[in-house]
Protein backbone atom coordinates (compact mmCIF):
# COMPACT_ATOMS: atom_id res chain seq x y z
CA UNK A 1 0.00 0.00 0.00
CA UNK A 2 1.34 3.38 -0.91
CA UNK A 3 2.09 6.10 1.38
CA UNK A 4 -0.66 8.00 -0.68
CA UNK A 5 -3.47 5.16 -0.05
CA UNK A 6 -2.61 4.63 3.54
CA UNK A 7 -3.07 8.57 4.05
CA UNK A 8 -6.05 8.52 2.30
CA UNK A 9 -7.23 5.34 3.95
CA UNK A 10 -6.71 7.06 7.48
CA UNK A 11 -8.73 8.66 9.88
CA UNK A 12 -6.67 12.06 9.20
CA UNK A 13 -6.90 11.55 5.41
CA UNK A 14 -10.41 11.07 5.50
CA UNK A 15 -11.21 14.36 7.17
CA UNK A 16 -8.76 15.89 4.97
CA UNK A 17 -10.87 15.11 1.90
CA UNK A 18 -13.94 16.13 3.74
CA UNK A 19 -12.31 19.99 4.44
CA UNK A 20 -11.44 19.94 0.75
CA UNK A 21 -14.59 18.43 -0.96
CA UNK A 22 -16.33 20.58 1.67
CA UNK A 23 -14.60 24.08 0.45
CA UNK A 24 -14.78 23.63 -3.27
CA UNK A 25 -18.58 22.99 -2.63
CA UNK A 26 -18.54 26.41 -0.71
CA UNK A 27 -16.99 27.60 -4.16
CA UNK A 28 -19.25 25.98 -5.83
CA UNK A 29 -22.36 27.49 -3.58
CA UNK A 30 -21.41 30.71 -4.45
CA UNK A 31 -20.92 30.40 -8.19
CA UNK A 32 -24.21 29.38 -8.50
CA UNK A 33 -25.80 31.66 -6.37
CA UNK A 34 -24.51 34.57 -7.96
CA UNK A 35 -25.64 32.83 -11.44
CA UNK A 36 -28.77 32.32 -10.40
CA UNK A 37 -29.34 35.74 -8.89
CA UNK A 38 -30.11 36.89 -12.77
CA UNK A 39 -34.00 34.90 -11.99
CA UNK A 40 -34.52 38.24 -10.04
CA UNK A 41 -34.02 40.44 -13.38
CA UNK A 42 -37.17 40.39 -14.48
CA UNK A 43 -37.06 40.44 -18.18
CA UNK A 44 -38.64 37.09 -19.04
CA UNK A 45 -35.49 34.70 -17.82
CA UNK A 46 -33.19 36.36 -21.15
CA UNK A 47 -29.97 36.62 -18.92
CA UNK A 48 -30.74 33.69 -17.05
CA UNK A 49 -31.13 31.25 -20.32
CA UNK A 50 -28.05 33.02 -21.79
CA UNK A 51 -25.81 32.03 -18.19
CA UNK A 52 -27.49 28.56 -18.70
CA UNK A 53 -26.53 27.93 -22.14
CA UNK A 54 -22.62 29.03 -21.21
CA UNK A 55 -22.56 26.95 -17.84
CA UNK A 56 -23.48 23.95 -19.97
CA UNK A 57 -21.68 24.67 -23.30
CA UNK A 58 -18.32 26.18 -22.04
CA UNK A 59 -15.63 23.75 -21.83
CA UNK A 60 -13.75 25.12 -18.78
CA UNK A 61 -17.29 24.87 -17.03
CA UNK A 62 -17.44 21.69 -17.89
CA UNK A 63 -14.24 20.76 -16.40
CA UNK A 64 -15.44 22.58 -13.22
CA UNK A 65 -18.87 20.76 -13.45
CA UNK A 66 -17.36 17.44 -13.30
CA UNK A 67 -15.23 18.35 -10.35
CA UNK A 68 -18.30 19.37 -8.50
CA UNK A 69 -19.85 15.61 -9.01
CA UNK A 70 -16.39 14.55 -7.78
CA UNK A 71 -16.65 16.30 -4.75
CA UNK A 72 -20.56 15.71 -4.35
CA UNK A 73 -19.68 12.31 -4.63
CA UNK A 74 -16.57 12.24 -2.60
CA UNK A 75 -18.20 14.01 0.27
CA UNK A 76 -20.97 11.96 0.91
CA UNK A 77 -18.76 8.67 0.40
CA UNK A 78 -16.31 9.81 3.33
CA UNK A 79 -18.64 11.29 5.57
CA UNK A 80 -20.63 8.20 5.42
CA UNK A 81 -16.83 6.39 6.12
CA UNK A 82 -16.59 8.96 9.06
CA UNK A 83 -19.43 8.42 10.26
CA UNK A 84 -19.75 4.57 10.43
CA UNK A 85 -15.51 4.60 12.24
CA UNK A 86 -16.34 7.19 14.87
CA UNK A 87 -19.38 4.82 15.63
CA UNK A 88 -17.43 1.64 16.00
CA UNK A 89 -14.96 3.48 18.39
CA UNK A 90 -17.82 4.58 20.89
CA UNK A 91 -20.87 2.25 20.13
CA UNK A 92 -22.00 3.25 23.56
CA UNK A 93 -22.34 6.63 24.40
CA UNK A 94 -21.15 8.38 28.04
CA UNK A 95 -23.51 8.62 30.59
CA UNK A 96 -22.38 11.39 31.97
CA UNK A 97 -22.00 13.34 28.81
CA UNK A 98 -23.99 16.27 28.46
CA UNK A 99 -24.00 16.44 24.33
CA UNK A 100 -25.34 20.62 24.19
CA UNK A 101 -23.13 21.53 26.23
CA UNK A 102 -19.86 20.04 24.14
CA UNK A 103 -20.97 20.58 20.81
CA UNK A 104 -23.43 22.48 18.80
CA UNK A 105 -26.34 20.84 17.36
CA UNK A 106 -25.71 20.57 13.68
CA UNK A 107 -22.50 19.33 14.66
CA UNK A 108 -23.71 16.63 16.30
CA UNK A 109 -26.26 16.21 13.05
CA UNK A 110 -23.99 16.58 10.49
CA UNK A 111 -24.59 13.14 9.01
CA UNK A 112 -28.54 13.36 9.09
CA UNK A 113 -28.26 17.13 7.71
CA UNK A 114 -26.41 15.75 4.84
CA UNK A 115 -29.00 12.82 4.09
CA UNK A 116 -31.50 15.46 4.02
CA UNK A 117 -29.49 17.69 1.77
CA UNK A 118 -28.43 14.23 -0.14
CA UNK A 119 -32.01 13.29 -1.29
CA UNK A 120 -32.69 17.23 -2.05
CA UNK A 121 -29.70 17.20 -4.36
CA UNK A 122 -31.03 14.09 -6.23
CA UNK A 123 -34.52 16.14 -7.15
CA UNK A 124 -32.86 19.22 -7.54
CA UNK A 125 -30.82 17.52 -10.38
CA UNK A 126 -33.90 15.56 -11.66
CA UNK A 127 -36.39 18.59 -12.16
CA UNK A 128 -33.99 21.13 -13.16
CA UNK A 129 -30.25 19.34 -14.48
CA UNK A 130 -31.36 16.39 -16.06
CA UNK A 131 -34.34 18.64 -17.99
CA UNK A 132 -32.23 20.98 -19.55
CA UNK A 133 -29.63 18.17 -20.96
CA UNK A 134 -32.06 15.69 -21.78
CA UNK A 135 -35.76 17.27 -21.13
CA UNK A 136 -38.21 18.58 -23.68
CA UNK A 137 -37.12 22.01 -23.05
CA UNK A 138 -39.04 24.54 -25.50
CA UNK A 139 -36.80 27.14 -26.97
CA UNK A 140 -36.02 30.76 -26.67
CA UNK A 141 -34.42 33.34 -29.53
CA UNK A 142 -32.74 36.10 -28.23
CA UNK A 143 -31.18 38.27 -30.99
CA UNK A 144 -31.28 35.48 -33.82
CA UNK A 145 -29.40 32.36 -31.45
CA UNK A 146 -31.54 30.15 -30.26
CA UNK A 147 -31.14 29.35 -26.25
CA UNK A 148 -33.37 26.39 -23.78
CA UNK A 149 -35.84 28.39 -21.86
CA UNK A 150 -34.67 26.57 -18.69
CA UNK A 151 -36.39 29.72 -17.01
CA UNK A 152 -39.91 28.69 -18.44
CA UNK A 153 -39.28 25.24 -16.69
CA UNK A 154 -38.11 26.90 -13.61
CA UNK A 155 -41.26 29.12 -13.16
CA UNK A 156 -43.44 26.04 -13.99
CA UNK A 157 -41.62 24.25 -11.15
CA UNK A 158 -42.12 26.71 -8.48
CA UNK A 159 -45.95 27.05 -9.31
CA UNK A 160 -46.21 24.19 -7.14
CA UNK A 161 -46.60 25.06 -3.25
CA UNK A 162 -44.97 21.70 -2.38
CA UNK A 163 -41.92 22.14 -4.21
CA UNK A 164 -41.57 25.99 -2.94
CA UNK A 165 -41.61 24.56 0.72
CA UNK A 166 -39.58 21.56 0.29
CA UNK A 167 -37.06 23.91 -1.51
CA UNK A 168 -37.19 26.50 1.36
CA UNK A 169 -36.88 23.54 4.43
CA UNK A 170 -34.14 22.26 1.98
CA UNK A 171 -32.05 25.61 2.29
CA UNK A 172 -32.78 25.36 6.54
CA UNK A 173 -30.93 22.22 6.55
CA UNK A 174 -28.30 23.11 4.51
CA UNK A 175 -27.64 26.65 6.45
CA UNK A 176 -27.21 24.02 9.44
CA UNK A 177 -25.01 22.01 7.79
CA UNK A 178 -22.74 24.95 6.62
CA UNK A 179 -22.98 26.68 10.09
CA UNK A 180 -20.64 23.79 11.47
CA UNK A 181 -18.96 22.71 8.14
CA UNK A 182 -17.91 25.95 6.90
CA UNK A 183 -15.34 26.85 9.82
CA UNK A 184 -14.64 22.74 10.55
CA UNK A 185 -13.01 22.77 7.03
CA UNK A 186 -10.67 25.17 7.56
CA UNK A 187 -9.51 23.81 11.40
CA UNK A 188 -9.23 20.57 9.43
CA UNK A 189 -7.00 22.21 7.45
CA UNK A 190 -5.00 23.45 10.70
CA UNK A 191 -5.89 26.89 9.48
CA UNK A 192 -6.90 27.90 12.75
CA UNK A 193 -5.53 30.82 14.52
CA UNK A 194 -6.39 32.97 17.73
CA UNK A 195 -6.21 36.19 14.95
CA UNK A 196 -7.73 34.65 12.55
CA UNK A 197 -10.23 31.90 13.61
CA UNK A 198 -13.09 34.98 14.72
CA UNK A 199 -13.10 36.13 11.29
CA UNK A 200 -13.38 32.84 9.72
CA UNK A 201 -16.21 31.58 12.49
CA UNK A 202 -17.96 35.11 11.54
CA UNK A 203 -17.62 34.50 8.11
CA UNK A 204 -18.80 31.07 8.26
CA UNK A 205 -22.08 32.14 10.19
CA UNK A 206 -22.70 35.09 7.81
CA UNK A 207 -22.21 32.86 4.71
CA UNK A 208 -24.19 29.89 6.32
CA UNK A 209 -27.25 32.21 6.32
CA UNK A 210 -26.97 34.58 2.99
CA UNK A 211 -26.39 31.82 1.03
CA UNK A 212 -28.94 29.31 2.20
CA UNK A 213 -31.58 32.77 2.16
CA UNK A 214 -30.97 34.13 -1.09
CA UNK A 215 -31.56 30.17 -2.57
CA UNK A 216 -34.65 29.91 -0.36
CA UNK A 217 -35.99 33.54 -1.79
CA UNK A 218 -35.60 32.45 -5.32
CA UNK A 219 -38.23 29.68 -5.18
CA UNK A 220 -40.70 32.62 -3.10
CA UNK A 221 -40.21 34.77 -5.33
CA UNK A 222 -41.22 32.85 -8.29
CA UNK A 223 -44.26 31.55 -6.88
CA UNK A 224 -45.78 34.91 -6.64
CA UNK A 225 -44.30 36.71 -9.50
CA UNK A 226 -45.39 34.47 -11.93
CA UNK A 227 -48.33 33.11 -11.24
CA UNK A 228 -49.91 31.26 -14.18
Amino acid sequence: MSWVTKTLSSTLGRKLIMALTGLFLILFLTGHVSGNLLLFKGDGGEAFNIYAKFMTTNPAVKILSYLTYISVIGHVIYSIWLTKQNRAARPVGYGMTKESTNSTLASRNMGILGTIILIFLVIHMQTFWYQMHWGDVPFVTYEGEQYKDLFSIVTFAFQNELMVIGYVVAMVFLAFHLSHGFASAFQTLGLNHKKYSPAIETLGKLFSVVVPLLFASMPIYIYFTYQS
